[in-house]
């Protein structure tokens, strides 16, 4: 009896690079599961691309762009995974949905290597110890000093999270031990009726104002560009930290520099409005901040999750079975994102933001 053969896999994840998003093991398996096509660290030619997509089973791709002809020409096509970290701009989603093509974003893949982060900022935040390090390379360090008004303790400290998703989620199963207090700003969550253990949700004036350590960790949109105004940042009392872990799309970060600068608040951030950050930038030698170079998840397999989850999704999809890990697109969080209806749109050719 002839051996059956194997679904597609039609893999265009560069930008990334394949050891990048998967270990050895978890390649091994996905091409135990599917006939590869493509998986170089290299662009796909898009001719190259269009050509293999009749009989395609599933596509990764970093910045998946497909409109409604080119999507009809995969007639098998039963998912579609972006690697960039957000649902990607020019892809035809109206026409996915009513198709039932599942779009899927590799972004919960992010959450452990970035909540890490994030704790490790708000560590160095909250106790002096970037600042502290450097005093000592001048010969002004503090010898048992209580820094007050600079440094504090987390233990038991008040913690609001900007955005409540994956890696804040993550983030605050790190901080558990320290026993926060933990509020939480998330539109998405009370429109949902989710009910939270442990987090209280509030409006984001209330949590500027009242916590000592503010992470943003919200998905950028069109509808929250600078969420964090600079009215806003003016209304954070002295003393508090803040730390950016997701995208500087969501804050005044000018702002949040000033704030810095005039020793208000300390500041922490892994991104910035413009990477690389020029040589000239006054960013550089901003006083009471802690900068980190868009690093979070590079780090030997900080992306690993994202491959691991890639296979647990795809033998599901093979198998016809729910429960996904990485995370569905739906008309709302399209929407929300692009913010144009989904009708009017037809794989647009504007670019997202990642």
């Amino acid at each position: 009896m002839p051996i059956p053969p194997k679904p597609k896999l039609l893999l265009d994840q560069h930008f990334r690079c394949i050891d990048e998003l998967f270990g050895r093991s978890t390649y091994s398996e996905l091409a135990s599961l599917f006939d590869i096509c493509g998986g170089e660290n290299r662009p796909m030619a898009r001719d190259d691309f269009l050509k293999e997509l009749p009989g395609v089973d599933v596509i990764i791709a970093a910045k998946p762009t497909l409109n409604r002809d080119e999507l009809s020409e995969s007639r098998a096509l039963k998912a579609i995974i972006e690697v960039s970290g957000t649902f990607q701009d020019g892809l035809d989603y109206e026409f996915c949905f009513k198709n039932g093509i599942e779009v899927l974003s590799c972004s919960p893949g992010f959450r452990y290597a970035v909540a890490e982060m994030t704790l490790g900022l708000i560590l160095a935040g909250c106790r002096g110890i970037v600042e502290e390090h450097e005093r000592f390379r001048q010969n002004e360090e503090h010898w048992v000093d209580d820094n007050i008004g600079t440094d504090f303790m987390l233990y038991g400290q008040s913690v609001g999270f900007v955005g409540y998703g994956e890696i804040a989620r993550e983030c605050k199963r790190l901080l558990d031990p320290f026993a926060p207090k933990v509020k939480a700003f998330d539109p998405w969550i009370e429109r949902s009726g989710e009910k939270l253990v442990g987090v209280e949700l509030c409006d984001l004036e209330y949590l500027l104002s009242t916590c000592r350590v503010i992470v943003i960790a919200a998905t950028p949109t069109d509808e929250n560009y600078k969420l964090i105004s600079r009215q806003l940042v003016e209304q954070i009392p002295a003393g508090s930290l803040v730390v950016l872990a997701s995208r500087a799309h969501l804050v005044d970060f000018e702002a949040l520099v000033d704030a810095a600068q005039d020793r208000k608040i300390r500041f922490a951030a892994d991104v910035f409005p413009i990477e690389p950050v020029e040589e000239t930038s006054r960013f550089r030698s901003a006083k009471n901040v802690i900068w980190s170079p868009h690093r979070a998840a590079a780090v030997e397999g900080g992306r690993h999750p994202i491959g691991d989850m890639i296979l647990h999704d795809c033998r599901n999809i093979l198998r016809g079975k729910p429960n996904r890990r990485l995370k569905p697109a739906t008309e709302e969080t399209v929407a929300s994102i692009f913010r144009a209806p989904l009708a009017s749109r037809k794989g647009g050719n504007r670019v997202g933001k990642r």
